[in-house]
């Protein structure tokens, strides 16, 4: 089982990399739209390497209520959960 940390920490990563991102600006309160400018596109992207992250595929409903870097977190951890 992976740690709430460790998700954290990859998702951090995978925002770093894929919208290059400032770390410091990830905390999980930020809002992806109003605090990290990542759009409706850009969202298609990262559910892409969260998909390879869970290895499960990822249905738009698990993320229609994702608006903060800790509601992907909990979106991962409840994913990764069920098996």
């Amino acid at each position: 089982m992976v740690s709430t940390i460790e998700i954290e920490n990859k998702v951090r990563d995978i925002l770093v990399e894929l919208f290059e991102l400032d770390a410091a600006q990830i905390t999980t309160e930020a809002q992806l739209y109003e605090d990290l400018d990542i759009d409706s596109i850009d969202a298609v992207d990262l559910v892409v390497e969260l998909k390879k992250l869970t290895g499960k595929k990822i249905k738009p409903e698990d993320f229609k209520n994702v608006r903060s870097v800790g509601d992907i977190i909990a979106a991962v951890e409840e994913l990764m959960a069920s098996s």
